[in-house]
């Protein structure tokens, strides 16, 4: 067991979920519907119809994100660490833009026209997640991330087979956010622009030359003292 927890050190960073869960069920008992916050809606949204079936690559989301962390936690330490910056300060960016502007939409379907277990599921997540706190879109920014982050997987490189798996996964899973009603094309395209930004800030900027750089700066100053 020692050595597991000392193989596996870099796992502290899932305890990032200490963090997000209890400020994201702060948000949504603090922002509520029928709190004062800036709606989502672009005409364009009302064109889109619902459709039930989407919730099958929506709650594959829930599998999904957790496969590619704990890929990354077992196969490499240093892939983790860069998943999890894209990830988690991603993550923490979202709420924050929840927290400091509120927002939410008000595309929900008020009735559902088929009565299938679909649609019971559906109505399950309505009455569990509130249409509040969607701007940007976490669902189709992690979404967009695990794409990115299996296809910087140096394990996975010649994977074609598995990245184009994960590409259909992942435009499925960003589609139902709309098809469900879950979220405005605002949101997703605000989860995209994040995803975007992620991307420069963690895999475009070379880390490791900079630290290396300042270690050995640092280094150089000490031998000259």
């Amino acid at each position: 067991m020692k050595e597991f927890i000392k193989k596996y050190s870099h796992a502290w960073t899932l305890l990032y979920i200490f963090i997000y869960m209890p400020w994201f069920c702060l948000l949504e008992r603090t922002i509520t519907p029928s709190s004062h916050f800036t709606n989502m809606h672009v005409p364009f949204d009302d064109v889109i119809p619902f459709c039930e079936w989407f919730i099958i690559p929506y709650i594959l989301w829930f599998l999904y994100i957790p496969a590619v962390i704990l890929y990354e936690l077992f196969k490499s330490k240093k892939e983790f660490y860069y998943a999890s910056a894209y990830l988690f300060i991603g993550m923490t960016i979202c709420l924050l833009i929840c927290t400091l502007w509120p927002n939410g939409q008000d595309l929900r379907v008020e009735e559902f026209t088929n009565n299938n277990i679909l649609t019971s599921i559906m109505g399950f997540i309505y009455n569990a997640d509130t249409n509040t706190n969607v701007f940007p879109s976490i669902h189709v920014f992690n979404s967009v991330a695990a794409f990115i982050i299996i296809c910087k997987s140096e394990s996975l490189k010649g994977k074609k087979l598995l990245k184009v798996s994960a590409a259909i996964l992942s435009i499925l899973i960003i589609l139902s956010t709309m098809f469900l009603k879950q979220h405005s094309v605002l949101d997703v395209i605000g989860g995209i622009a994040l995803s975007g930004i992620m991307y420069v800030g963690v895999y475009a900027v070379n880390w490791e030359k900079i630290f290396t750089k300042d270690v050995a700066t640092v280094d150089n100053v000490k031998n000259e003292v």
